[in-house]
């Protein structure tokens, strides 16, 4: 089973607080291209869902980066959660290539 997420990079300079005002949560995507990270921003509605249906470090994702019209399948590999109210704070993926 393969999920798939919409999601944009982050804008420079952006404040990651501010992006949560907005309902947005910042994530990277590490894994890409080798060593390079991506700084991106997805729908907080979308992560709740995301995270009912995908178990970290197991379930593939099909990332879609609409910016840059790029895909790849990747995995979450960290969850980072508000210490009180429980939500999704940051999300980490990893990028990689199918054997």
């Amino acid at each position: 089973m393969s999920i798939t997420v919409e999601c944009t990079t982050r804008p420079e300079g952006s404040k990651p607080r501010a992006l949560r005002r907005s309902g947005m949560i910042p994530a990277n995507l590490y894994g890409h291209k080798g060593v390079e990270s991506i700084s991106l921003v997805l729908n907080a509605k979308s992560v709740d869902l995301i995270l009912k249906q995908a178990i970290i470090n197991k379930t593939e994702l099909e990332l879609k980066i609409t910016d840059i019209s790029w895909n790849v399948t990747a995995i979450i590999k960290e969850v980072q959660t508000h210490p009180c109210k429980e939500q999704p704070y940051h999300l980490s993926f990893f990028a990689y290539t199918k054997c």
